[in-house]
């Protein structure tokens, strides 16, 4: 079983009943929603039909609400302003009466108090680079230093500037809400700048009842500068290269998306590196070896999953991208890893028990950890110390702690009912693995449980022989 989980963008592409399924069959392992062009009419259509198509699939298919986040843009033009190098080109905010010829407007009030004189400013995911030289109360006037065309509504990067947005916009908390009601498994927060953005839409999720797990994406420098921080208040990190690349140094960022991946690991949050995975599988049904590369890299790392974003969406062959992803994770688990799992931080006995599970698990030819959970924690601690070999199957009588476990390297979770006798639930365990196919005669079970069974919490580690 590949342990590295797939992530699809749902989209035109690939909204059609018989697409899902195509992507399903062919390995993916949870669908992501972007808000940023998702109308509430189309989620409220593709949820359901997420959740009817997922029940014909042995593997547990989670669903990923992304919010836009507080997005700078431009405003609309007639046609595109030609901008060539050393051209003046003036930002305008609150509707200020434009000075240049070549000016458009920005839709964040604060554009003008938040950016200083000599501060970047980037248009158009990086394509068009600007200098501020001039700056009034509702204008900024920039130098252009790479000419391109400026069309309408194009996303704004201010690298290095700290930013006064807020962490969740009208329009998200409607997003999160429509979500919460759809009963998604992952909400994810765009342009997380601090912990307390993450507190802030843990408290709207807790509002509305909602156990959605708090996805933190990294794309700004103020998120790189509190990495540590973050990591440790999410329950899952994105590293969102797309306008991460933009934000940092383009040298830098294969070491900041090392140091992202392997904070998680050693802090057991799981962890997915995202965008221009297959970019030129847009258009093209064969990839470059250069993302081949990116994608075995991801997989090397041992990342819990890896997201597909136009590729799927948009793109011209969906299922051949993930038909990709699929073979290049599978070779490169077979081969080797980068081994952040060492280094992983044990604090308390729970962890150290599921630690003493896993080493039992390497040192032992045909291992299977079982975990028996009710909430999916020791099912993720399991994940996060990254077994040589044995594949996790996670128990739960809980749906929505199944469909979490979706996202996590190496689980596949299963649903059944637990027993006050823990022997019977075992023993249900065992018989649904051998029904399944999924454990054979002579396979070694390692058997963990963070359950309560006739009031008292079992914390064990079991071995059984597969009969």
């Amino acid at each position: 079983m590949r342990k590295t989980k797939i992530i699809c963008t749902l989209g035109p592409a690939t909204e059609q009943p018989e697409m899902i399924r195509q992507l399903v069959a062919r390995g993916a392992d949870v669908f992501r929603l972007n808000m940023s062009h998702a109308r509430h009419e189309w989620v409220r259509e593709i949820v359901p039909r997420i959740r009817k198509l997922a029940k014909q699939s042995v593997r547990p298919i989670g669903i990923l609400l992304d919010t836009q986040g507080p997005a700078i843009r431009t405003g609309p033009v007639k046609k595109p302003l030609e901008l060539k190098k050393g051209d003046l080109l003036e930002f305008t905010v609150r509707r200020a009466k434009k000075t240049e010829k070549k000016s458009v407007e920005v839709n964040y009030d604060n554009f003008a108090n938040d950016v200083g004189i000599g501060d970047t400013v980037l248009v158009d995911n990086g394509l068009i680079k600007l200098i501020v030289i001039e700056k009034q109360k509702n204008r900024v006037l920039c130098k252009v230093v790479t000419p391109a065309p400026l069309g309408s509504r194009r996303h704004i990067n201010l690298p290095g500037v700290h930013v006064s947005l807020p962490a969740l916009t009208k329009k998200d908390i409607a997003d999160v809400t429509l979500g919460t009601q759809l009963g998604v498994e992952f909400v994810a927060l765009s342009f997380v700048r601090k912990p307390s953005d993450l507190m802030e839409l843990r408290k709207l999720l807790q509002r509305k009842k909602s156990k959605a797990m708090v996805l933190a994406k990294i794309e700004d420098q103020s998120a790189v500068e509190s990495i540590d921080d973050i990591i440790r208040t999410a329950d899952l990190v994105m590293v969102a290269r797309g306008d991460l690349g933009i934000e940092v140094p383009m040298e830098e960022l294969p070491i900041i998306q090392r140091r992202i991946v392997k904070g998680c690991i050693r802090l057991g949050k799981p962890v997915i590196v995202a965008t221009h995975l297959l970019e030129s599988m847009i258009t093209n049904r064969v990839p470059t070896r250069a993302e081949i590369t990116d994608v075995a890299n991801a997989a090397f790392e041992q990342a819990d999953a890896i997201m597909l974003s136009g590729e799927t969406s948009m793109g011209l062959h969906p299922v051949e991208c993930v038909e990709v992803l699929n073979r290049v994770a599978a070779r490169m688990e077979r081969s080797s890893s980068a081994g952040y799992a060492e280094s992983a931080i044990l604090e308390d006995a729970r962890q150290k028990t599921v630690a003493a599970a896993v080493v039992l698990a390497n040192s032992l030819a045909r291992s299977k950890i079982i975990v028996f959970t009710r909430h999916g924690t020791m099912a993720r601690n399991v994940s996060s110390l990254r077994p040589d070999r044995a594949t996790i199957f996670a128990f739960t009588p809980s749906e929505e702690v199944r469909r979490q476990l979706s996202i996590c390297w190496g689980v596949l979770s299963i649903r059944i009912e637990f027993s006050n006798d823990p022997n019977v639930t075992i023993e249900t365990a065992q018989k649904c693995l051998r029904d399944q196919k999924l454990t054979a005669p002579g396979d070694n079970l390692v058997i963990i449980s963070d359950v309560r069974a006739r009031d008292a919490l079992v914390d064990c580690v079991q071995l059984r022989a597969a009969k």
